[in-house]
């Protein structure tokens, strides 16, 4: 079976999609893809994924900020550890991390909203969901200054360098593959992620965005990251069964077993 580590169920346009989230759920699992983490991107979010994880036993949750989002008055860490306890399915914090793609440089917003995140999650005892874009350095530092190894997480939808990601494995944290390693122009990434071993390789969509190869383009959904398995198993000369089972072992240890408690 395969893990959908990170997807936006709340975003899903289902009216283009010609489909509701009772069908997108259940075409995940007839493609063998039987467990979904569907992930905050706004705090506003959080009665929706509260829902969504009540109304189905395979999907759990995170809680969290993007750094890109704009918000009149920001969380405090005590906010996101208050959304984090109030419901059993949360299994993470996040999406949270820096991304310098739209402002080009260090945004004092940004940067205390990714230690709260961090904080939070070290007081709960809950790995992190890391979206880190042209902030590098930044990004593993910050991670370093407070502590986030107690924790680990997850590098989400990874496009960086095989630097960074040894940097971030050396923290304890996983890296996470979406459909992007499957673009033709993409070469720079597959590189890293043959160097990425198996124990610490995660599997996503990042849907609604990203869809893979050969659906580029399209709405992506669950379902899809099927797609991403069976690219990477070729990309690392393994069978798919040997990299879908790991990759399900990784979630699970990372986020369902609590072993960071």
């Amino acid at each position: 079976m395969f893990v959908d580590t990170h997807c936006h169920l709340q975003l899903l346009d289902y009216p283009a999609l010609g489909m509701d989230m009772d069908q997108v759920i259940q075409h995940a699992v007839e493609n063998r893809v039987e467990l979904l983490l569907c992930v905050a991107t706004h705090m506003d979010q959080c009665a929706d994924l509260y829902n969504i994880a009540k109304k189905y036993i395979n999907v759990k949750i995170s809680v969290g900020l993007h750094p890109n989002e704009e918000i009149s008055v920001e969380p405090t860490v005590d906010d996101y550890i208050s959304a984090a306890t109030h419901d059993d399915d949360v299994v993470a914090i996040g999406e949270t991390g820096l991304d310098y793609y739209r402002t080009s440089e260090q945004d004092p917003v940004q940067t205390a909203r990714f230690r709260n995140h961090i904080q939070a999650a070290l007081q709960l005892k809950k790995p992190l969901i890391i979206h880190t874009r042209k902030a590098r350095e930044d990004t593993i530092q910050i991670l370093r200054e407070e502590g986030a190894e107690a924790v680990g997480g997850v590098m989400h939808c990874f496009t960086e360098n095989y630097a960074m990601a040894k940097q971030a494995m050396d923290l304890g944290f996983y890296i996470s593959f979406s459909g992007i390693v499957t673009f033709k122009n993409a070469s720079d990434l597959q590189e890293v992620a043959q160097k990425v071993p198996l124990d610490r390789m995660l599997i996503e969509t990042d849907c609604p965005y990203l869809a893979p190869v050969p659906l580029r383009g399209k709405i992506n959904q669950p379902a899809n990251v099927r797609h991403v398995a069976n690219f990477l198993a070729e990309l690392k000369g393994v069978d798919v069964e040997e990299l879908a089972a790991q990759t399900t072992k990784n979630y699970l240890d990372l986020f369902l077993k609590h072993s960071h408690g």
